[in-house]
Order: structure tokens, then C-alpha cells, then sequence
């Protein structure tokens, strides 16, 4: 069942989604940059995806390179990243609801509990498939 991974490239920490192929987001994890290659060839291993998806901004190029190396089956498939982060920020709290009185805060004014990484990544993907036919 191939589906697509999804990498949110940074310098000190990285996104990394799994959605199968029906749609469902099977991971959705922060990873430090540090450890990223290898959790990005663990899923390979274990899902083998038929795509890799990365935002097009922060170091990709670099990473990219990286990829290349550890992942030579994965095709990677870039994807504008521009605004990922903001509409991370929005999303999270669209799947994470605010609970107690966090709740009657405007989203703009509550402080994020977690890095959005992970929801970044997501988003990338869902970029990626409203491109694709």
C-alpha cells in the first residue's frame, strides 16, 4: 500500500507525515534533524512510499542531497513551502482543539503547546495532492 511521506526540512528539527494511499495519516511526528534520515528510511523500509514530498525553502537543498544518498529508490518531489508554518499554526488548532479555558481564546492569541513541525509536513502533502491528477 504506497502512499506518500511527507518532510518538513529544518535545521534543528523536521516534520515527517506518512498518509497511505486511501488518506489516512498513519504518522505525524517532530523529528531533530539529527535523527530525521534514519526515520525517514525506517518508514521507507516499512512502507515504501511512492513519493517523498519537501518543502521547496529551508536548507532543501541540502537535504535533498542528503536524501539522494540515504533514499535512491524514494523519488522526492519538492512543493512551495511558503506559508506552511502560518497555516500549521491555524491547522494545529483545527486538530487539536484548545481545551478549558484555552478555549475562549481567540486561535491568534493562544500560545502554541508543541512545535508544528509535523503539522507543516502534513500540509505539504495536502499541497502536493491538490496538484496532482
Amino acid at each position: 500500500m504506497p502512499g506518500i511521506l511527507g518532510f518538513d526540512p529544518g535545521r534543528d528539527k523536521c516534520g515527517v507525515v506518512l498518509r497511505s494511499a486511501q488518506g489516512e495519516w498513519l504518522v505525524q511526528r517532530v523529528v531533530p534533524a539529527a535523527e530525521v534520515l534514519e526515520v525517514l528510511s525506517t518508514l521507507c523500509q516499512q512502507y515504501q512510499p511512492e513519493v517523498l514530498v519537501m518543502g521547496d525553502q529551508t536548507t532543501h537543498k541540502q537535504w535533498r542531497q542528503r536524501l539522494r544518498e540515504v533514499l535512491p529508490r524514494v523519488p522526492v518531489v519538492t512543493v512551495d513551502e511558503r506559508y506552511s508554518t502560518q497555516e500549521a499554526q491555524k491547522k494545529y488548532w483545527e486538530l487539536y482543539p484548545a481545551q478549558g479555558w484555552r478555549r475562549f481564546l481567540p486561535a491568534g492569541l493562544r500560545p502554541l503547546p508543541r512545535p508544528v513541525d509535523d503539522v507543516a509536513a502534513r500540509i505539504l502533502v495536502e499541497r502536493y495532492c491538490s496538484q496532482s491528477p
